[in-house]
């Protein structure tokens, strides 16, 4: 072949690579249905901030990572585990975005820990085999990390679920004993409070507003969430509102059975403590108090 047939060749296959770039971001950079959709929906309540639309960038980076999101999944597994706590940390992203995700923190981990073998073999020539398996092992600890991050996640939002439950129980119960059904109730707590357990019952609502019973959409919070206690108030005021049991009784009684778990977790947690919390007076004040005695 001459010069001018491989010209036109190679010419010809960078035309049609950028045409296949091009369409490809105009596809990637298109709004979400959600997006174009939800700004309409006024008669449902605001549980958070609307949904970004995927970027190109975005969109590129995860198809150069998806292979190995895939081998990732593949050899962690527990694909239900992960989404089970992604529902509970309120996390709205799939389990493979995930993976892509935990890819990523151990894309990070390796440039530096590869970074810091680079510059250490400049200044002290070592073995490059070495620094690759602490590049490797920096990898999957970044992976790894991800995963333990997102179990950190839903437990700091289950303690924040705790602290305010209290709270939203009797003003459920007293918005009730002032003569509101169960569902003006809910609405009039969801508008009038802020919070992860808000954010929960607001999508409660939303689920009773588009013609879910009451009774099943309680049941449905009590079967997605992690804590005993808010399963048991979810099942308790759906039977409630099933068999005609006085709602605010209900709600009170549970109210106050999260003060009292919440007492005794803290008595606990001091029990458990009370060695460390020795450690001040053993090496700081008893040392100070008898050198002041020979003194």
């Amino acid at each position: 072949m001459t010069p001018a047939v491989w010209g036109a060749v190679l010419g010809g296959s960078l035309a049609a690579g950028l045409l296949l770039v091009v369409a490809r971001v105009r596809v990637l950079r298109r709004p979400q249905l959600a997006v174009r959709v939800l700004p309409y929906l006024r008669d449902l309540p605001h549980t958070g901030a609307l949904p970004r639309p995927a970027s190109s960038g975005d969109g590129l980076v995860a198809a150069l990572l998806q292979p190995a999101a895939d081998t990732v999944e593949r050899v962690l597994g527990g694909a239900t585990s992960v989404r089970r706590r992604l529902q509970r940390a309120a996390i709205d992203k799939t389990v493979h975005e995930f993976r892509i995700e935990q890819v990523l923190w151990g894309v990070v981990a390796f440039a530096v820990a590869a970074a810091i073998g680079v510059l250490r073999m400049l200044t002290a020539p070592g073995s490059a085999l070495t620094w690759l398996l602490v590049s490797a092992i920096a990898f999957v600890s970044g992976v790894l990390a991800r995963d333990t991050w997102l179990t950190s996640q839903v437990r700091s939002r289950e303690r924040r679920i705790l602290a305010e439950f209290p709270t939203v129980a009797e003003l459920l119960a007293l918005a009730v004993a002032a003569g509101e059904g169960p569902v003006a109730a809910l609405d009039r707590v969801v508008r009038r409070s802020g919070g992860e357990l808000s954010t929960d019952l607001a999508r409660v609502l939303a689920d009773i507003r588009t013609g879910e019973p009451v009774g099943a959409a309680f049941d449905a919070m009590a079967a997605s969430t992690g804590l005993p206690l808010v399963a048991r108030f979810a099942q308790g005021v759906a039977v409630a509102v099933e068999r005609g049991t006085p709602l605010a009784d209900v709600l009170h009684a549970q109210a106050a059975d999260v003060r009292e778990a919440g007492r005794r977790e803290l008595i606990e947690t001091a029990a458990r403590k009370e060695v460390f919390m020795m450690v001040p007076v053993v090496f700081l004040v008893l040392p100070v108090r008898i050198s002041n005695i020979h003194v």
